[in-house]
């Protein structure tokens, strides 16, 4: 076999093939002129012989005697493994100021509207396949890209437009002489316009049943990608358009006379990102094929699409967005990120913040059940077959905080569930209709929908899927990011360990459950006194747990007696702090986690008072 290999100008190629092919067959020369700037590498006598065979000014002289003098023998080559050449007449038919634009899409979206309004401004059409076909079957006259790259599309697509003739034409800079000069050496012309974007991969990978690693690997884009950064790169010169959605604007602009450098680096910008977007999913995929269990790799990249932009944050005076995370994990996984809006105000910074925190401790319970929310934080939960009595004892826990919060359910709102919604009234004075900001829920009825959306123009109707379990949990702080696994234990996930003489019966032990499933959606220092499958009161976010203990025991007033109490974390004292106040309070049960050195302070001062102790060796501090 012999390896010819040159990229030259026609004036130099002759010598540079005499030169190889005399060095391969011991000094004896082989020599071909061709009108071609580039001759490809060959790999046998036979593969230069078929092309120059095929061209008129092409002459390939081999002195047969020098070759037979030589130990070795040349096999025939089937015409199937020739190597065609550059045509430099095909490469150099396109005028000096002729207007070219690269069209090679996957989603063909509006492409005849494209297609026709480039066409009707004078571009020439360059196109790929697929592509190339729809073009014309809308009637838009294209010049396939083989043409340019007189090379055939191979590997099953995996080339096509990896070629000098196109990246070439796409990165040259008009404004320096020399790359002009190569270009016009090599015949090739300019692309003004690159319109692409890539092989489906997300939409694969993340299909209904999953997909084989190999068809993964196949859906990964190469040339897209090479020929959209090549673009990018040269955005001053070329621009390059990844979104159908830019087409009309596109179009506008290229009607005027006007070169706007900043649009350019918009598209650019967008470019890039689309790129960006596109290897972080595979680079996602990827490392889950190769490392599924293991959920921290040593760096990736989370892609962020913006939804909307706020009327502004927490407050006022600043200004924000909302994203939605459009990794693979996310894809399916449920979340308020991707609930449906069927009513009311625009969502607010903070109404994101809370119906988030609503929906995740909703969606945590097995029983129909209604939690109401205010600041992040859960004052109100209850669970009951009747969901709307399950709806009132919610309220009913802290009514004053209830109104203007957020209202979860975990089951389907009826027409009846969303009449009592818009009437029911306080039950501070029983006049009072309750207001709230937000209600969300798996669905509705059309009823239900009709008589919610009557209770106020600007009451923000959600309808939104239960988040799955598995979720990579992140927090951001100054100049990095903490990640951790989602917090997705349950009751039925731990064993509640008995510490204390006392043991808990049937039902004590249903209600140190239920406070325990609500106290890990409150903010530390947290204190949830439950019993009968509903929230008596709760203590968030206070610096110390005795102070947390006396605001949850001040909204359960007398119901207290009996109750079960939840603590997020240990006790570090028992005897005249926490776990004493609680006892005298008339606590039935107390659930904690226990890992406290003084752990026995609080079995010992349990027995004295005759109440449960339950460690559930499980800790939920949510800051």
């Amino acid at each position: 076999m012999f390896g010819l290999t040159r990229v030259s100008p026609a004036a130099t190629a002759a010598a540079a093939i005499s030169t190889t092919v005399a060095a391969a067959a011991g000094g004896n020369s082989a020599h071909c002129s061709t009108p071609y700037g580039l001759l490809p590498q060959r790999k046998t006598i036979a593969s230069i012989i078929s092309p120059c065979q095929a061209a008129s000014n092409c002459s390939l002289q081999v002195p047969s005697a020098s070759l037979q003098s030589k130990s070795f023998v040349l096999k025939a080559m089937s015409e199937s493994q020739t190597v065609a050449v550059p045509n430099k007449e095909a490469q150099s038919s396109y005028p000096s100021g002729q207007k070219q634009v690269l069209i090679s899409l996957s989603d063909k979206k509006d492409l005849a509207f494209l297609g026709n309004g480039l066409q009707s401004l004078g571009y020439t059409i360059v196109s790929t396949g697929g592509t190339a076909s729809a073009l014309e079957s809308a009637g838009v006259s294209v010049t396939k890209v083989e043409k340019l790259t007189q090379f055939p599309e191979m590997l099953d697509g995996r080339v096509k437009t990896l070629h000098p003739n196109i990246h070439g034409g796409i990165l040259a800079r008009r404004d320096q002489k020399h790359h002009m000069e190569d270009l016009s050496s090599h015949g090739i012309g300019t692309f003004d316009i690159v319109v692409v974007n890539l092989y489906p991969f997300y939409d694969k990978v993340t299909a209904t049943g999953g997909i084989k690693f190999e068809d993964g690997i196949e859906n990964i884009d190469i040339g897209g990608p090479a020929m959209i950064r090549a673009a990018a790169k040269n955005h001053k010169d070329v621009l390059v358009v990844v979104d159908s959605e830019d087409y009309p604007e596109l179009l506008e602009f290229l009607k005027t006379s006007q070169d706007d450098q900043q649009f350019r680096r918009k598209l650019a910008w967008k470019a890039f990102q689309h790129v960006a977007s596109y290897d972080s999913a595979v680079s996602e995929w990827l490392w889950k094929q190769t490392n599924g269990e293991d959920k921290f790799p040593h760096s990736f990249t989370v892609p962020l699409s913006l939804k909307s932009s706020l009327r502004y944050g927490e407050n006022p005076h600043q200004k924000a967005a909302f994203y939605v995370d459009k990794s693979i994990s996310e894809v399916k996984a449920g979340g308020i990120a991707t609930a449906i809006q069927h009513h009311g105000k625009e969502m607010s910074y903070n109404n994101y913040l809370d119906a988030d925190a609503a929906w995740n401790c909703v969606s945590e319970f097995q029983s129909p059940t209604c939690v109401v929310v205010k600041h992040t934080n859960p004052c109100g939960v209850a669970s009951r077959s009747d969901i709307l009595e399950a709806y009132r004892l919610a309220v009913k826990a802290d009514p004053v905080s209830a109104f203007g919060g957020i209202v979860a359910f975990n089951t389907e709102v009826d027409e009846s569930l969303a009449r009592e919604i818009r009437e029911f009234r306080s039950p501070t004075d029983g006049e009072t209709r309750m207001f709230y900001e937000i209600v969300v829920a798996p669905k509705y009825t059309e009823k239900g929908l009709e008589t919610l959306r009557g209770k106020s123009k600007t009451l923000r109707i959600l309808e939104a899927r239960k988040n799955e379990k598995g979720k990579l949990s992140l927090r951001q702080v100054g100049g990095g990011w903490l990640a951790q696994e989602s917090d997705d234990l349950t009751p039925e996930d731990i064993q509640f360990k008995a510490m204390a003489e006392k043991v808990a019966d049937e039902s004590a032990l249903s209600d140190a459950k239920f406070a325990w499933l609500c106290v890990k959606h409150v903010k530390s220092n947290a204190i949830v006194i439950a019993k009968d499958n509903c929230m008596l009161g709760m203590g968030s976010g206070q610096p110390n747990r005795v102070e947390s203990l006396r605001i949850a025991m001040r909204k359960a007033g007398d119901e207290v007696k009996g109750a079960a109490l939840a603590s997020d974390a240990f006790f570090p004292f028992a005897w005249n702090d926490a776990v004493e106040e609680a006892c005298q309070a008339g606590i039935g049960v107390i659930a904690e986690p226990g890992g406290s050195i003084r752990d026995q302070d609080a079995i010992d001062c349990c027995n004295k008072y005759g109440v449960t102790l339950l460690f559930t060796n499980v800790r939920h501090f949510r800051h």
